[in-house]
């Protein structure tokens, strides 16, 4: 039978009790404390690995336990008020069991123990039924390993009581001993003993189940996590490529603005185009479409380069790999725009191979080199598809170059 634990952040929609979420400490999440034994809770969705569990428990056993309380009571009953105490016992056995599976026992166990309970002693003591043990059987047992602690004290008890009111039978009759004892004690409190025992490793089973769903929520979240950095990190290279190209455009015009009006009209036309470019690749971003094309990046470049005064080499030793050839573009797009920003280099050289790419320029400054966010987001990226990007800065040259040794793993977002 499936274990049924009282957990969950939120408010109970039917009892209105808060429960305390999950809390982040130190980076990592902590689980909530346990809900206290009886405490009502939203049940799962049926859609959860829990939630068919739950439901597959009373497809299969709630007939089966019907059935079996059915016929104990057309097997012992003798007279029709016998038949109503041992019915009652069923009843509330049923009525816990239907609770326990929704994960709903706040208002049932109490008075579900105190029934059954009383069945046993009327069945043991007055009606001489040795399997009216039956409703305690079933309460008892799916109750005790739902309590947050002393589980071992309350089983115990549950089975001392068992057996007592079956050894008080010897105090009301002159049966047999031996046959009182087996009939009304060892049976009855093996049996509960038994089905007790075996219900602590079911509840650790489907404790074990709600962790591995929580894993797998978990994981989704940083998937989504994930998702929404990668979409952060290309909407940074296609606007802040943007706008710095168009700062460097306008800043130009001005120069230009009564020396060469047609120059200026060139560049405002420029950067016009770029805007609309910006606003397609935006659009196409958010679609997931967007694909940089190397050879269209490293015009670009080239013609950022040229607009700023930088004098830029280009070396090809040899065709890039098709596979790597995305990536190797937001490398240099996203270096253009380091080099534009954070240096005043008068040269640049780039060096293209089959499966990478080399940038220096000079210009450096002279200290460390400041935290370039962008391009520590594109290590990551670069790292996970199976690459190494290097970066580094000696005698007034920066440095950063990509490679694919092996091609691209294409596992990485």
């Amino acid at each position: 039978m499936a274990g049924a634990e009282d957990r969950g952040p939120g408010r109970d929609e039917r009892s209105g009790r808060s429960r305390r979420p999950a809390r982040r400490l130190g980076g990592r999440v902590r689980a909530a404390r346990p809900a206290r034994p009886g405490t009502r809770t939203v049940p799962e969705p049926a859609g959860t690995t829990r939630g068919r569990l739950r439901r597959l428990n009373l497809v299969m056993f709630l007939p089966l336990l019907t059935v079996v309380g059915l016929l104990l009571v057309a097997m012992d009953a003798r007279t029709w008020w016998q038949a109503l105490v041992l019915g009652l016992g069923v009843a509330a056995a049923l009525v816990f069991f239907v609770r326990w599976a929704a994960r709903d026992t706040a208002r049932v166990a109490i008075p579900c123990l105190a029934v059954t309970a009383a069945v046993w002693a009327l069945g043991a003591l007055v009606m001489g039924t040795d399997t009216a043990f039956y409703g305690i059987l079933i309460v008892g047992s799916l109750a005790v390993p739902r309590l947050p602690r002393h589980r071992g004290l309350a089983a115990i008890g549950l089975i001392f009581y068992v057996a007592a009111v079956g050894a008080a039978r010897l105090l009301v009759t002159r049966e047999d001993v031996a046959g009182v004892l087996i009939a009304y004690v060892i049976v009855p409190a093996g049996v509960t003993a038994v089905m007790t025992g075996l219900m602590f490793p079911n509840q650790r089973f489907y404790g074990l189940v709600a962790e591995l769903e929580e894993a797998r929520e978990r994981e989704a979240e940083l998937a989504v996590v994930r998702e929404r950095v990668r979409f952060a990190s290309d909407l940074h290279d296609i606007q802040g490529h943007t706008l710095h190209v168009v700062k460097l455009k306008i800043a130009l015009a001005r120069k230009l603005v009564h020396s060469d009006a047609e120059r200026v009209e060139q560049e405002l036309r420029e950067v016009h185009a770029l805007v609309s470019e910006t606003i397609t690749r935006t659009k196409e971003l958010a679609y997931a479409q967007r694909r940089l094309n190397l050879s269209a990046e490293l015009e670009n470049a080239k013609n950022l380069f040229e607009a700023a005064g930088i004098r830029v080499h280009v070396d090809r030793e040899a065709e890039v790999d098709p596979y790597v050839g995305e990536l190797l573009g937001q490398v240099l797009r996203e270096t253009t725009t380091n080099i534009l920003r954070h240096a005043q280099a008068g040269q640049v050289r780039i060096t293209l191979t089959g499966s990478g790419i080399t940038i220096v320029n000079d210009g450096a400054r002279e200290v460390p080199p400041p935290e370039l966010r962008g391009l520590a987001t594109l290590r990551e990226r670069v790292v996970g598809n199976g690459g190494e990007l290097t970066v580094e800065q000696k005698d007034g040259r920066f440095l950063t170059a990509a490679a694919f040794p092996h091609g691209r793993s294409g596992t990485a977002l």
